[in-house]
């Protein structure tokens, strides 16, 4: 790996931040130490960072002059779990971890911005440096657009490092990159009874057993199979005994889609399944649809100068495609400008692919990732402010 020779000159910074967020993790709008961190240490590299944008999010401004306007986001949320990683500078705040490497995120946000205010000669235009809240489930990329947080940007960029790869690797494709999340919850009202007695009930287990079954064909046999569709099922709750019929049972669970066409297609066929599903049994069932994040669609050209910077870093490593079922906000920004989110790897050292998942109790990263994505970022803005 080519990693730029500023940044190795920093590295202890980078972890240092990393590990100080880890320990002191915030959920979504409550990352009031983290935000005031992140401020102390933009003003101490000479910058104006403006604060309680988007609620509690951070935006600074570093401007060489006339040029275009290039965002870099990171978002600064950890996730309500304990953590049972072992590290010594596990979270230090029961109930709540950085399970997913927001605060890598940030410490490689804040090491570009510590060489970049130090190294400024020879760019013309701004990096407007964005520190989000709430990406886990909130959307605060909505209300940091709200806040005006793109205003003047030209292009926006945004890293996630990436346990299912190794560090080395990075995932940047165009087009879809992760899907749109959206929840659902089901309620099924029957008519109870005795176990033993079914004339004259409608089992609400039987219902909803029907559903969960048919609600698979909608992926099998709707969708297109080289689009790539989910529809799951989380929770099934009801019943009462062993030996009662339910009257009640309540289903909850996501569908994924890369397009808006798949996404209104399962909501459609949903509700169809679920209209007839009620008329064959005689059941009365309410279906709530919560759209979630968008999908995740990175832009082309953006993506190409995101894949030119990457190679001089990783080499033939970059552009691994890496696609995911997940969902992130940094879709808002995406409908409202040009711009790539991609994936560095950050596998741990000496452990297989998937072992230490995101969003898993004793998560960790390998610290060496937290090097490669701010080389990258260095490498964008030589390429796109870079006086020519």
């Amino acid at each position: 790996m080519n990693i730029r020779s500023e940044i190795k000159d920093i590295e202890k910074n980078i972890i240092d931040w990393r590990r100080d967020f880890h320990q002191y993790p915030e959920l979504g709008f409550d990352e009031h130490r983290t935000s005031k961190i992140i401020g102390e240490a933009l003003k101490k590299m000479g910058l104006a960072p403006q604060m309680n944008v988007g609620k509690t999010g951070v935006t600074a401004d570093l401007t060489f002059g006339e040029g275009p306007t290039i965002a870099l986001r990171a978002d600064m949320d950890a996730l309500p779990m304990q953590e049972t990683s072992g590290l010594d500078f596990s979270s230090k705040h029961d109930g709540v971890m950085h399970a997913c490497g927001h605060d890598g995120h940030m410490a490689m946000l804040l090491g570009a911005a510590k060489v970049l205010t130090q190294n400024g000669d020879g760019f013309n235009g701004t990096v407007r440096f964005i520190f989000q809240p709430a990406e886990e489930g909130a959307g605060g990329a909505r209300y940091m657009i709200e806040d005006g947080c793109l205003d003047g940007v030209d292009e926006i960029y945004g890293i996630h490092v990436w346990n299912y790869q190794p560090v080395g690797e990075v995932g940047i494709t165009d087009g879809p990159v992760l899907a749109a999340a959206d929840m659902f919850e089901i309620k099924i009202k029957g008519i109870g009874g005795h176990g033993a007695a079914p004339q004259g009930t409608i089992d609400a287990v039987v219902v909803s057993s029907h559903l969960i079954q048919a609600f698979q064909t909608i992926v099998s046999r709707n969708t297109n199979p080289l689009e790539s569709t989910v529809v799951t099922i989380g929770t099934i709750n009801g019943g009462h005994n062993f030996n009662i019929i339910a009257d009640e049972v309540t289903l909850s669970g996501t569908a994924r889609a890369y397009t808006e066409e798949n996404r209104n297609l399962i909501k459609t066929r949903m509700a169809e399944i679920i209209d007839g599903v009620a008329k064959t049994f005689g059941a009365e069932i309410s279906f709530d649809y919560e759209d979630g994040y968008p999908p995740t669609i990175n832009h082309t050209d953006p993506a190409n100068k995101v894949l030119k910077a990457a190679e001089r870093v990783v080499g033939e490593k970059a552009g691994m495609p890496y696609l995911s079922m997940g969902g992130e906000d940094f879709s808002y920004y995406l409908q409202k400008i040009p711009g790539c989110f991609f994936f560095v790897g950050s596998a741990p050292n000496d452990q297989k692919l998937f072992e230490t998942p995101h969003h898993c109790s004793h998560f960790t990263m390998d610290e060496r990732a937290l090097l490669v994505g701010p080389s990258i970022y260095l490498n964008l803005v030589d390429d796109l402010l870079g006086i020519k």
